[in-house]
């Protein structure tokens, strides 16, 4: 089942996406209220999606967790560039709320930065609480998978020795467009283009700590509340963004994630 958030008019509602009547398009049938905490009621009414604002899935009120070198071959590009190998357990780092965008929403390249790169990834979204839950529990907490571009000022990432500026810039999370509950998520081709060309190809298939151990040792250092969102990280292939691009994310069973790229105004 594919889950969006979007504005209709006013107001901010989530919707499941659904054939119309003739099978000829795709449309979105209202929820009474947000899936994740409720159900699935519906109000009766349906939506065309050029009627429609698609936004961010789900804006996390608590955190977005990242997990970094988790692909080798990435770990591979970038040994001369931030440096370190592969490592025992997942490589953990926090972005803020305040990072994500949705679908369509511009990535603004900070001034500060000379350097802004993309990194398509596929991300979970947790939908309950869960406290050092056991690897092969972890996915049971989990409500289902959208696409995620872990945008880096790679220049302040390897300047600060840290990665809390260079991850943590407003517009540097772009979610969506959409959260599957019902996915296959072991063996999912992702791609990352630019303009139309294709920069990152990947497999799923490929990480170095799955989704439950990702899940489960996270859950060891910090409780999971639903809406958490956790980015599992990203294959080869990660390069610069300018402003005037068009970055996509495509995860195969999800869709596209597109965002606009621009520089700061003053």
């Amino acid at each position: 089942m594919k889950v969006v958030r979007f504005r209709a008019a006013d107001a901010i509602t989530f919707g499941i996406v659904d054939e119309s009547a003739d099978g000829t398009e795709l449309e979105l049938v209202e929820l009474v209220s947000d899936p994740m905490l409720g159900d699935y009621d519906t109000t009766g009414r349906r939506f065309k999606f050029p009627e429609v604002t698609v936004l961010a899935p789900v804006i996390p009120r608590s955190k977005v967790i990242a997990v970094g070198k988790n692909y080798r071959e990435h770990i591979a590009e970038m040994q001369n560039v931030t440096g370190g190998g592969q490592t025992a357990e997942p490589l953990l780092f926090l972005k803020p709320n305040t990072s994500v965008i949705g679908p369509g929403d511009a990535i603004v390249i900070p001034p500060v930065s000379e350097r802004v790169e993309f990194e398509g990834e596929l991300a979970l979204v947790i939908g309950a609480v869960g406290k050092d839950v056991p690897e092969e529990r972890a996915l049971e907490i989990v409500y289902g998978f959208t696409c995620a571009n872990d945008v880096t000022a790679r220049d302040l990432q390897i300047a600060d020795g840290q990665w809390a500026r260079a991850k943590g810039f407003d517009t540097f999370c772009p979610l969506g467009p959409v959260i599957e509950t019902d996915l296959s998520y072991d063996n999912l081709r992702l791609q990352t283009r630019v303009n139309g060309e294709v920069k990152q190809d990947g497999n799923t298939k490929d990480l170095i700590h799955s989704l439950a151990r990702i899940v489960s040792y996270a859950s060891s250092v910090w409780t999971l509340l639903p809406g958490d969102v956790i980015l599992t990280g990203t294959p080869a292939g990660v390069g610069r963004l300018h402003p005037g691009d068009t970055v996509e994310v495509e995860i195969a069973g999800i869709g596209i994630l597109r965002n606009p790229v621009v520089a700061a105004t003053a």
